[in-house]
């Protein structure tokens, strides 16, 4: 993998850059190679992005545990699994603000302190409001990580957005299905107990703050090849041959732009699908008999398909003026997983889970389209706040609707019937996020 990124740094391009070059993804030129900054700056990215969901895919695979050892009520375990959503909507927002003050570096390096925090102490909270809180502070965390790395990609690799961007949505994917897979086995091989299975995972927590400490010093707001601006001497040659222009002092009108409404739906509905399927599918598989082990592995498969996935779709939307192709085979693919699902969901069961492990890159994807659909670093910044934030609104209540739906219907028709439904409109506004402009011209109208 590394091979790879390091071999595009020798690629030369002669053609005009297009209008999507100019947004975000100049032509690659000769560049010297990455020195020792730029290569902690990566490892501090691929780690950050393997601590953004095991607080959430480890608490889902002990939550039977987790209720009875707290006493935790049904309402309580419903609130438990839109806090999520929820926390990341309402700290996401903060993150542009927090980033101008403090520096992009420092505050994921504070995210992952928080994610650290909170992972150690919700196990032995004392109770539920403890735990809740707990919880809230690590998915804070991740809230405002979730929001910036998208802006740190843009900055200091302009030149690589889809190869960096790839890179580390492949590791969140990865932690993801890491977590999902792998807590229950671990805490039984440790004694079987809830608390230290959930504590386990704030040690890579602790791992990611490392390389953050040395870059929360960099508070400029120049663009970089990789290195911290703290660091002394020449500048990389990234600098001299992917600039990006300066942040403009004054906000964006973000909300004038059609194409960030546009990307805060879609990003909104993508994770309503996500949270649905990590919340139900396992379920659904139990339901129609698939045992409970089998069902588990199933989740895992559909949340392991994002790790390729995750690497390579980034770099293939950046390489198109328009990524409404790649939203299109996406939503196909769900929405045959979805029927499948209907008519036969115990007998296409693994082809079922991977049509939905591929439909739910359309993550991945949503993260690489805010570093395509902004200019500056600023407009990512803001860009990223507010679709993310917008978009986390809008999946809350899809979980909880599917849990009434199947509740008051005794069956998964309606569910599903639902869930085929939400990738209609996903797909549709996708495209329209997929168009080759960028959020400051449309602002500026």
């Amino acid at each position: 993998m590394m091979v790879g990124m390091a071999s595009e740094q020798t690629r030369t391009t002669t053609p005009p850059p297009t209008r999507t070059q100019a947004a975000g993804n100049p032509p690659r030129t000769a560049l010297r190679a990455w020195d020792r900054g730029t290569w902690l700056l990566v490892a501090g990215i691929v780690l950050a992005a393997l601590n953004l969901r095991p607080a959430i895919t480890s608490l889902g695979a002990l939550l039977e545990e987790v209720r009875d050892g707290l006493g935790m009520s049904g309402s309580a375990a419903g609130l438990l699994t839109s806090v999520p959503p929820l926390c990341f909507a309402v700290f996401g927002v903060m993150a542009p603000r927090l980033a101008r003050r403090f520096g992009p570096g420092a505050v994921v390096c504070a995210g992952m302190v928080a994610i650290t925090a909170g992972l150690l102490l919700r196990p032995y909270a004392g109770g539920t409001a403890g735990f809740l809180a707990a919880s809230a502070l690590a998915l804070m965390g991740i809230a405002v990580s979730n929001v910036l790395m998208p802006v740190i990609v843009k900055r200091h690799f302009p030149d690589r957005v889809g190869t960096m961007t790839g890179l580390y949505s492949m590791a969140l994917a990865l932690g993801t299905s890491a977590a999902a897979a792998i807590t229950v086995p671990m805490t039984e091989a440790l004694g079987g107990s809830w608390q230290t299975g959930l504590a386990l995972w704030a040690g890579l927590a602790a791992a990611a703050v490392l390389p953050w400490l040395p870059l929360a010093r960099d508070r400029g707001t120049a663009p970089g090849g990789g290195r911290p601006q703290g660091e002394r001497g020449p500048r990389p040659a990234a600098q001299a041959h992917a600039r990006v222009p300066q942040p403009s002092a004054a906000p964006l009108r973000i909300t004038r732009s059609r194409t960030a409404w546009a990307l805060a739906v879609f990003f909104g509905l993508q994770a309503t699908a996500a949270y649905i399927t990590m919340g139900w599918m396992p379920q659904i598989f139990r339901d129609a008999g698939v045992p409970a082990s089998t069902a588990g592995l199933l989740l895992a498969v559909t949340m392991a398909m994002g790790v390729p996935l995750a690497f390579v779709i980034p770099r293939v939307a950046t390489r198109l003026p328009r990524q409404g192709p790649i939203v299109l085979a996406l939503g196909g693919c769900g929405l045959v997983g979805y029927a499948g699902l209907y008519l036969a969901p115990a007998g296409g069961a693994w082809a079922w889970a991977l049509l939905l492990g591929i439909a739910n890159c359309a993550f991945p994807l949503a993260l690489t389209m805010v570093g395509m659909r902004a200019r500056t670093g600023a407009g990512v910044a803001q860009l990223s706040a507010f679709a993310q934030s917008t978009g986390y609104l809008i999946s809350i209540p899809g979980p909880l609707l599917v849990g009434v739906l199947y509740q008051h219907s005794g069956g998964w028709g309606l569910p599903l019937a639902l869930m085929a439904a939400l990738m209609v409109p996903q797909t549709v506004v996708g495209v329209l996020a997929g168009r080759d402009r960028t959020v400051e011209e449309e602002a500026a109208r």
